[in-house]
């Protein structure tokens, strides 16, 4: 439901609940209920509250609680205290509201004695459900708990009316803070390495880019989209709002840490052992992925030829012919001719993949929504899984990565360097780059992490073969291995015509997701990012980078028939962008999902600039004190 109506709501309530009636009451004129905004302010003096709570209506999000507070603070001041009293008052207060407009016996004289017993005990099973509301099961555990620690003092509040007004206004004030100031965020991988580690928790500053409305604004206190340990949805869809973005002091400019929700999270594999499972990774990869497990799982492997059985067949064939190294030579010409034909087998069996790609989109979607399985290639095997879930945009998860390209920007990757509009991309000081490494002989692991700051199974692998490495990590391994060779690894691209039928579904693993685009960690074609107001010209090439902006970040029906393209079902040769998009990459280029996986960054998914490091935990044991209150460039 949009949340127009609710605002619409609230304007004509004070008519419903009869308001003019009640004012003069209070010593108010009848017309004081009449003016819309006003009338709130109004009713919260007569109620006993500061005036300006009257402006926390306007704030998605905390508009409805406010409202019920309203409600249950007016209703008390006429003298309506009781738990079914105070469930009218929360949930629906119009008859509560028209008693007390046509009974003139009811007056708003009541203020709570803390010294009376019978003041106290009226209002407690209504306190008890304030205080349950707010905070469920918790609240009542802090405020007993505390209760032991303080000494009750006459005329004091009950333990439950105190902390239930303290929770209550310390979680609304933390939830507008939260959604439009700044907000806490843990870095919990390594794809930011190693300018921002697993551990650290940083400053997100929502108002740079301008803060943004939440879509969702119905939502459990200070958890994003997920209650912690009972694994339900943390928010409903009840209100839902249009994409509105405050105004900001600042736009996002290259190279920016950038704070955003996850674009390929719109439907995620919701896993509750998350981290470790699946839910908010990308589940149109998973979904390729799992096609083509499905695809090989079907292969008749018969009908692949048995290399080493056949080349030992013909080896035994050819040996009354051929001896010594005129055998060794004929061999070489024969696997070379059984690879050739192998090779032309496995091409055939995966251009039927190809050309059935949609069935088997289809089977996967199903293993994974109705069998609630798939395959995890970081666990090495099938989970059992909670299905799909779809996630608004503003509860898709968050990520962070540094913004490479803006909106209309060109850009490209070459040999793992980044460049924007032609320009080289900078190195930044802690970026990670992989090298391949020969003829070096390493030290203990305690003297790698104190003499370099490198760890294994982190920084170096297979007996330090592989390193990840910044340019001043990299200069002083040089210096200290003056003989050693450090290769930067290089997945070289390959026209796509030349690529075999085997080759052809790798290009599943990067955008765009295209058997007919060949890209990888280390290399891109050059593409154009998207920028509102702009307009392209619609070709078989650009529509598989564009196609997904079209249809999920925009909303608009896609459809290819007889070479022509449909949007929203009339004819188009070309479409113009109504949203701005962004290039999101991260500094640990080697080991990020980043949108070389996924695409384009929409703008209504930024959330803000990363600003700082407050604190760092190493999760090897530990505080990173070196870190804290660092800020992030």
């Amino acid at each position: 439901m949009s949340a127009l109506y609710f605002y619409l709501f609230f304007l004509v309530y004070p008519y419903l609940a009869m308001w003019w009636k009640s004012f003069p009451k209070a010593g108010h004129k009848s017309w004081e209920a009449l003016i819309p905004g006003y009338n709130y302010a109004i009713a919260s003096k007569i109620a006993g509250q500061p005036a300006w709570w009257a402006f926390l209506m306007l704030i998605p999000g905390i508009h409805i609680v406010m409202w019920m507070v309203f409600n249950v603070s007016f209703i008390r001041k006429h003298g309506f205290f009781s738990l079914a009293d105070t469930l009218q008052g929360i949930f629906f207060p119009f008859l509560i509201m028209a008693k007390i407009a046509n009974d003139e016996t009811i007056q708003p004289v009541y203020t709570t004695d803390w010294e009376k017993e019978t003041d106290i005990e009226r209002r407690k099973n209504g306190d008890h459900l304030v205080l349950f509301l707010t905070l469920p099961i918790i609240g009542h555990l802090v405020a007993y708990a505390l209760s032991f620690l303080q000494k009750k003092k006459k005329g004091r509040k009950t333990v439950i009316k105190e902390w239930g007004d303290s929770i209550l206004f310390a979680l609304v004030a933390a939830s507008a803070i939260r959604t439009y100031v700044f907000e806490p965020f843990q870095i919990p991988t390594g794809s930011m390495e190693k300018t921002l580690l697993v551990g650290d928790f940083l400053v997100v500053n929502k108002m740079a880019y301008g803060s943004k409305v939440p879509v969702t604004p119905l939502s459990f206190p200070l958890v994003h989209n997920t209650i912690p340990w009972v694994n339900i949805k943390s928010y409903t869809t009840f209100e839902k709002l249009e994409y509105t973005r405050l105004p900001g002091w600042a736009n996002i400019e290259n190279y920016d840490v950038v704070v955003f929700n996850y674009p390929s999270g719109d439907t995620a594999v919701y896993d509750p052992r998350m981290p470790h499972g699946l839910m908010g990774h990308d589940y149109h990869g998973i979904v390729n992925n799992e096609a083509r497990r499905l695809f090989e799982e079907s292969i008749d492997k018969n009908k692949i030829p048995n290399s080493g059985a056949l080349l030992q067949k013909r080896s035994q064939e050819l040996s009354s012919q051929y001896q010594g190294a005129a055998l060794d030579s004929v061999m070489q010409l024969e696997a070379q001719k059984l690879d050739r034909n192998v090779q032309k087998i496995v091409n055939g069996i995966y251009s039927e993949f190809i050309d059935n790609i949609n069935v088997w989109r289809d089977k996967a979607r199903y293993e994974i929504a109705v069998n609630k399985r798939t395959f995890s290639g970081g666990e090495g095997r099938i989970i059992d899984h909670y299905g799909v879930v779809y996630r608004p945009v503003d509860k898709r998860e968050n990520y962070i990565k540094r913004c490479i390209g803006i909106p209309g920007d060109s850009l490209r990757i070459e040999d793992a360097q980044v460049y924007v509009n032609g320009e080289k991309a900078p190195i930044f000081e802690y970026q990670n780059l992989q090298y391949q490494v020969s003829n070096i002989s390493l030290p203990s692991a305690r003297v790698m992490k104190s003499k370099y700051g490198l760890e294994p199974n982190r920084d170096y692998y297979n007996n330090g073969s592989i390193m990840n490495l910044t340019a001043s990590e990299l200069s002083a391994l040089q210096q200290s291995y003056p003989e050693a060779q450090f290769t930067l690894m290089n997945q070289k691209r390959k026209a796509v015509a030349d690529q075999s039928s085997a080759e052809k579904v790798n290009n599943l693993n990067y955008y765009p997701k295209s058997f007919n685009h060949n890209n990888n960690v280390s290399n891109f074609e050059s593409f154009w990012v998207p920028k509102k107001g702009e307009t392209i010209e619609l070709n078989p090439h650009n529509v598989a980078w564009y196609e997904r902006v079209i249809t999920a970040y925009e909303l608009h029906t896609f459809e290819e028939k007889d070479g022509k393209y449909y949007i929203d079902g009339m004819e188009a040769t070309n479409y113009t962008f109504e949203l701005n998009y962004y290039w999101m990459m991260g500094d640990n280029r080697y080991n990020s999902a980043d949108s070389r996986v996924w695409g384009f960054v929409p703008e209504d998914h930024i959330v803000g600039r990363a600003s700082m490091v407050w604190y760092s935990s190493d999760p090897n044991g530990g505080v990173r004190w070196e870190r804290l209150f660092t800020g992030i460039e």
